[in-house]
């Protein structure tokens, strides 16, 4: 697994890409596009862009890996 190059959640920007995402979680960037394309998934499509809000990324994550 890759280790994440952020320290901290406010190191993140607004917005995340899938590039963004495969270095928060660990995973290959091609994980991060297939996570992005699931079903509950909190993502925005702008044109042919895919972001995440950080804000809703930060909750989906605490309501997959929490406990």
């Amino acid at each position: 697994m890759k280790k994440s190059i952020y320290q901290s959640y406010d190191d993140l920007p607004l917005f995340l890409n899938a590039e963004l995402i495969a270095k928060v979680l660990g995973v290959a960037p091609s994980s991060a596009y297939e996570l992005m394309h699931e079903k509950g998934f909190p993502v925005i499509r702008v044109g042919n862009r895919l972001i995440v809000p950080k804000e809703k990324f930060g909750e989906w994550v605490d309501s997959h890996f929490s406990k």
